[in-house]
């Protein structure tokens, strides 16, 4: 266990980075992890948060790497540390960063995996398909024509509120990262879902204040202590309906989905910054990644179709 100090640290730097960044959530939860496996490694190595130096911070990060942890889970820890170091010197708590100038390990290149149209067409017919009742049937439907539609991230999907969809709009208000707003306009399919789903859920409502029951302020109700359905709940039912369309489940994902909305609407001539408005990204650096994924498509589409692009036929003796 960490120290009180180091504890103590942790939270105030915590409460003063939500306070001050408007830090989304799944953010601030990961760096509260990683700071106190920090301080949980330093309590083991006879040190502390006000009294570790460079090298030691450099021993930490070589102790995660021998973990086997990802090139990007280990730049955020870094990252974590430099910043709850940088607060530390601000508040006078200590006289130097002692990570600021150790480079990280950067993050793996890698293009966002995506699916072809027709793959997402399957999963939204499947979705259509799965479910115990009607009622899950029209909910599943709506959450995969949702999520395709607006690009949304799982968490703006599964957290939305159900007056953002009231009055059948064209465009709805995501608050995404940070607690940014952002418009994102739905497609007629997405439209068409999402009002079936209203329908049902309006009779499900009724049913139960007339039983003296809650009824859910979200979109898509859950169980769960935030009252509306997990993101985990949406990832293995996503897995579920793969398997019906006929796709391996390890190919599909949330964020997959995400992506392929992205990459489609580029394919079809969508400007690079319309794209970045809607998928909430702060730098349109980001967004650019979806370049070259649409470029390797069609460098694969040339090296397939093209007649000079394929391998010569053997001659015959």
């Amino acid at each position: 266990m960490p120290d009180p100090d180091s504890s103590r640290w942790i939270s105030t730097f915590l409460d003063a980075r939500s306070a001050d960044a408007g830090a989304a959530r799944n953010t601030q939860l990961a760096y509260g992890r990683d700071l106190v496996d920090f301080a949980d490694w330093l309590a083991g190595h006879g040190s502390t948060l006000s009294t570790a130096g460079r090298a030691t911070v450099e021993d930490y990060l070589i102790h995660c790497d021998a973990q086997g942890l990802s090139k990007a889970t280990r730049a955020r820890r870094l990252s974590a540390i430099r910043q709850l170091f940088r607060f530390a010197v601000e508040e006078g708590w200590r006289a130097d960063n002692p990570a600021l100038r150790i480079s990280g390990p950067g993050r793996a290149a890698s293009l966002p995996k995506t699916l072809t149209v027709d793959e997402v067409t399957r999963l939204i017919e499947a979705a259509r398909t799965k479910g115990r009742s009607p009622s899950d049937r029209l909910r599943n439907a709506a959450l995969l024509e949702l999520v395709y539609a607006a690009g949304l991230r799982v968490s703006e999907l599964v957290g939305l509120p159900i007056a953002a969809v009231r009055g059948n709009p064209r465009m709805i208000l995501v608050r995404g990262k940070g607690d940014k707003e952002r418009m994102v306009p739905l497609s007629a399919p997405a439209r068409t879902a999402l009002a079936d789903w209203l329908a049902c859920r309006d009779e499900m409502d009724a049913a139960a204040r007339l039983e003296g029951r809650p009824v859910s302020k979200f979109l898509f109700p859950g169980d769960g202590r935030e009252g509306h359905m997990t993101r985990q709940h949406f990832h293995l039912m996503l897995k579920d309906i793969a398997v019906l369309a006929g796709l391996s489940p390890a190919r599909v994902t949330p964020h997959v989905l995400r992506h392929a909305f992205a990459t489609h609407l580029l394919a079809g001539g969508a400007d690079l910054r319309v794209i970045q408005t809607l998928l909430g990204h702060a730098d349109v650096a980001t967004t650019e990644i979806y370049t070259h994924v649409l470029d390797d498509h069609l460098q694969k589409l040339v090296l397939t179709h093209h007649p000079l692009a394929r391998p010569p036929l053997a001659s015959k003796a």
